[in-house]
């Protein structure tokens, strides 16, 4: 089975929700030196949010809704996929192509299938082309990946949570995009999906490590690059089903991003510092134990931003915000049912030359998740959650979102 194909059923199975060994294969043609395979989910959901229509609810970077209750059919946090997958053996090389298509069932806006959403008639959806790339290797020395892909950092934050099968944080109701938030900038930063060439260790008795080089992201008015993104990660995972199972990990992301504008202080200045280099650090550790199974995940960083990466990660004079935060995850599997609490936060510090009083820059947001996840069949999984999302700016005012989810995901 292709690589791609194996990481979409072991999303499933990793949260416990479709148990591994009773998850279909993808579906496998041969032709000639060459496996071809596809994969994919479908998933929908009808979303209700109470959103907070009082005073002094303004939040930039707030991810709770403001204004009016929605109702909603829409995606998740995952959209729809159509992964292309082909294989083969050459020279004592593995090597591998992946192409996946992310459509979404809610139209979409001029801003794109990340955007809000344009829920009014002879609109249309779009197609996220999220991943276009190559792997080369084999078991001795391990493997390069060259493309389009996940990123490293806040991967595992990501696969490891449960509202990836479910909907989580939806401040965009309303107009619905491609897909909801789940914990994005509610626990985690989004890991996002770059152009990159990246190597993989082959495994040591449950020890992997990669690193990477990356296409460098903007940060507000920093949109000159001079060198890459860097990416590194390693883990550990042990146990069996029948055992104590769990994985360690630890990522670290790093970026200089450049701005064209003149810095410094002095005649023609725009005062604005001419260079940030940005860096995280995150790591976590799942357990699973019987029915149970629990994550705790947590990340800091400096000029690193929040919800995505080095959005918002510095003041307007290009002094670094600090940030941080995670969330903790517990769940138990009885029978086909299961049944999963979380809780989770992201801080954004104020930099050194900003202050609090009547700020309405994000200080926090916040989210507790419960939900309860029931495999009707071997691929086909039922969801309801509901949701309780919060915001709070440095200057007090603060926005309050709860969100009802119920529907269903099936994976092929």
């Amino acid at each position: 089975m292709h690589l791609r194909s194996r990481l979409m059923i072991a999303i499933a199975a990793a949260l416990g929700i479709l148990p591994a060994a009773r998850v279909s294969a993808a579906i496998d043609l041969k032709a000639g030196d060459w496996t071809l395979n596809f994969s994919g989910n479908v998933n929908a959901f009808y979303v209700d949010t109470t959103c907070d229509n009082g005073a002094n609810t303004a939040v930039v970077g707030g991810l709770a809704c403001t204004g009016d209750r929605s109702a909603a059919v829409r995606n998740g946090l995952l959209p729809a996929a159509l992964v292309f997958g082909a294989t083969t053996h050459q020279d004592d090389l593995d090597i591998g192509v992946t192409i996946g298509f992310y459509p979404g069932i809610n139209s979409n806006a001029a801003a794109g299938v990340n955007g809000p959403g344009q829920p009014s008639a002879l609109a249309t959806p779009g197609i996220d082309a999220r991943q276009a790339y190559l792997t080369f290797g084999n078991s001795a020395w391990g493997t390069v990946k060259m493309g389009r892909d996940i990123g490293l950092f806040g991967r595992d934050a990501i696969l490891d949570d449960m509202t990836l099968l479910g909907v989580g944080s939806a401040p965009n109701n309303a107009a619905p995009g491609n897909t909801s938030l789940g914990r994005i900038g509610v626990g985690y930063i989004y890991t996002d999906w770059e152009p990159q060439i990246t190597y993989t260790t082959p495994t040591y008795g449950g020890f992997s490590a990669s690193a990477g080089v990356f296409q460098p992201l903007n940060a507000g008015n920093y949109t000159k690059h001079t060198q890459p993104q860097f990416q590194i990660g390693g883990s550990y995972a042990w146990g069996d089903a029948k055992s104590l199972s769990g994985k360690v990990w630890i990522d670290l992301v790093s970026q200089q991003y450049q701005s064209d504008l003149t810095g410094g202080t002095g005649s023609g200045s725009t005062g604005i510092a001419s260079s940030v280099t940005g860096t995280g650090v995150d790591g976590g550790i799942k357990l699973g134990y019987g029915g149970f199974s629990g994550v705790l995940y947590g990340y800091t960083g400096s000029g690193l931003g929040t919800t995505g990466l080095f959005l918002m990660a510095t003041s307007a004079s290009g002094s670094k915000r600090d940030s941080d935060g995670g969330y903790v995850q517990a769940a138990y599997q009885f029978g086909k049912l299961k049944v999963g609490v979380s809780y989770g936060m992201s801080e954004l510090k104020l930099a050194g030359d900003e202050v609090a009083f009547d700020n309405q820059l994000l200080k926090r947001n916040s989210s507790a998740i419960g939900g309860l996840y029931y495999s009707l069949t071997k691929s086909l999984t039922l969801v309801g959650e509901y949701i309780d999302t919060k915001a709070v700016a440095w200057g007090g005012d603060s926005a309050h979102e709860k969100d009802v989810a119920i529907g269903g995901i099936v994976f092929f």
